[in-house]
């Protein structure tokens, strides 16, 4: 007979969750020892919470399925949060199990009791703590079928130690996938027509919109009606590279993103939400969408986007349209003084067919797109979220997911400290990873927001909240005491030689990049 830990790991693995993010504690020890007795489970440790939520996210986005998370109480999903928040944002699919006391326990507030639902809905729309082991399975495959959407969602299952060890515990069966639909034929007709008048039109993609199938399709409907095509800032994963149609991202910063938006009569919305600012800025507009301009939904997050955008090319009769497609184009080695953009071409030029660009660059990474947009098929991930410290973990989670893959993660120095622990997981677990640590020694974007905001008054105390030169982080020595291959760049030759040492040879690498603030 089962105990309830070794039912639960069989009903995740039944219904296709075969990785699991751990960093367990006293209350999940029957589940820790429950995975040997289903193999097919991948455990996969993480020194710090955020790396364990981070890789769960990257793993998800590059499998296009759950993986689960294994958190000890409130305090360990605590500590696990911004990447959820970034999983939430990107509406990724994720499981988390997190440990409680046993039921009978909670009654006497012992130190690490908490309210973990509480916690847990800040990034999770679905949460329940099991009651019973009878119970447990059938609530995870409940939480299973809420995470796989769509939209992809955070789903949380509370597992009571009591739960977890308890004897009677029963596999469920995988959660029937309902499949989402397409547009109806009115709101097509509606928006074709608007694509087909006259006017200054856009198509603005996110999420599933942002993948070959869908790309080609929109591309198609674009060259035939002249629509522009915009993705979100921060996409989920966007596939890119010659061959694939070309995609401009809003910018990040509203006054440009207003500059690229500017005189549109007609938005369209595909598995995207309507453009806004990060932040209020004092006189400045939050909602960018121009005054005047009709917006339409084609696909909500909800909807089959590829059925939505087939329909909507058939109505424009753009089915044979020829797309317009990226050129094969490489930016050529870089010369000269050694900066942030200078790593940036040299991505362009020497990444592999197929890489994987995970890009917290902040700052550093503005010229990553123009760079790269020629080079060989790849898929980007980027910071949904906004909460740094997500990029070293996403890497984890997508070399997992894609081991025949090469992954480059860039990252500030500023975000790589929040999970640096990442580089343990890396090194442990093989991964053939490339960390690109841009140290410009500054909290370079918070330089940039202090201007924009307007704050008056910032001398030397408020700036040096903003600056990490002393002491400096040698990235070098700290990767190299987690078991990763590392070297510091301060020339673009000694970047390069880096860089292609790192791409010929597997297993976890980081270049340590000295940059001035971009």
């Amino acid at each position: 007979m089962s105990n309830g830990a070794q039912a639960l790991i069989r009903t995740l693995v039944d219904a296709g969750i075969t990785t699991c993010f751990t960093n367990p504690g006293t209350s999940e020890m029957h589940f820790v020892a429950a995975l040997d007795s289903v193999p097919e489970m991948r455990a996969v440790l993480a020194l710090f919470e955020g790396v364990a939520t981070g890789a769960a996210d990257g793993y998800a986005r590059m499998a296009d399925k759950p993986a689960a998370t294994l958190l000890h109480l409130g305090c360990g999903l605590g500590n696990g949060l911004a990447n959820l928040h970034n999983a939430r944002k990107g509406r990724v699919p994720m499981l988390n199990i997190v440990g409680d006391h046993a039921t009978y326990h909670t009654q006497f507030d012992a130190q690490l009791q908490s309210d973990i639902e509480t916690v847990a809905r800040n990034v999770s729309p679905w949460v329940r703590t099991s009651k019973s082991t009878q119970d447990l399975c059938k609530d995870a495959a409940e939480a299973i079928g809420v995470c796989q959407g769509p939209p992809g969602q955070v789903a949380t299952l509370i597992l009571p130690a009591d739960v977890s060890w308890g004897e009677g515990g029963v596999p469920a069966a995988p959660p029937k996938i309902t499949p989402p639909k397409p547009a109806d034929d009115a709101t097509v007709a509606a928006i074709a027509q608007a694509l087909q008048g006259g006017g200054k039109k856009a198509i603005l993609l996110g999420g599933r919109a942002l993948r070959e199938p869908a790309l080609m399709a929109v591309a198609r409907i674009a060259a035939k009606t002249g629509a522009k095509l915009f993705a979100e800032v921060f996409p989920t994963r966007i596939e890119r590279g010659a061959g694939l149609p070309p995609v401009e991202r809003i910018a990040y910063l509203a006054e440009l993103a207003s500059v690229q938006l500017s005189g549109l009569d007609h938005l369209i919305l595909v598995d995207a939400k309507p453009p806004v600012s990060f932040f209020a800025y004092p006189g400045k507009k939050s909602y960018l969408v121009p005054e005047g301009c009709q917006l339409h939904t084609l696909a909500a997050f909800t909807q089959d986007v590829i059925g939505s955008l087939d329909k909507l090319a058939k109505a424009v009769n753009a089915g044979q349209t020829k797309p317009v497609l990226q050129a094969p184009r490489r930016p050529g080695r870089p010369r000269g003084k050694f900066t942030a953009d200078k790593v940036c071409k040299a991505i362009g030029q020497l990444m592999p067919d197929n890489a994987i660009l995970v890009d917290e660059a902040q700052t550093s990474g503005i010229m990553l797109p123009m760079y790269t947009a020629g080079a060989p098929r790849h898929d980007v991930i980027t910071l949904t979220g906004g909460a740094i410290g997500q990029g070293l973990p996403n890497a984890v989670g997508a070399a997992i997911a894609c081991p025949d893959r090469k992954v480059i993660a860039l990252a500030g120095d500023g975000s790589a400290m929040y999970t640096i622990q990442a580089l343990w997981t890396q090194a442990r677990e093989k991964l053939d990873v490339i960390n690109i640590i841009f140290n410009n020694r500054s909290y370079a974007i918070l330089n940039v927001e202090l201007r924009r905001v307007g704050a008056s008054g910032a001398g030397d105390k408020a700036k040096a909240q903003l600056d990490l030169r002393t002491p400096p982080i040698d990235f070098v020595q700290l990767a190299q005491g987690m078991g990763v291959a590392a070297k510091r760049a301060t020339t673009t030759d000694e970047f390069l030689a880096a860089f292609e040492h790192a791409l010929r040879t597997p297993g976890p690498h980081l270049i340590e990049a000295i940059v001035p603030p971009a």
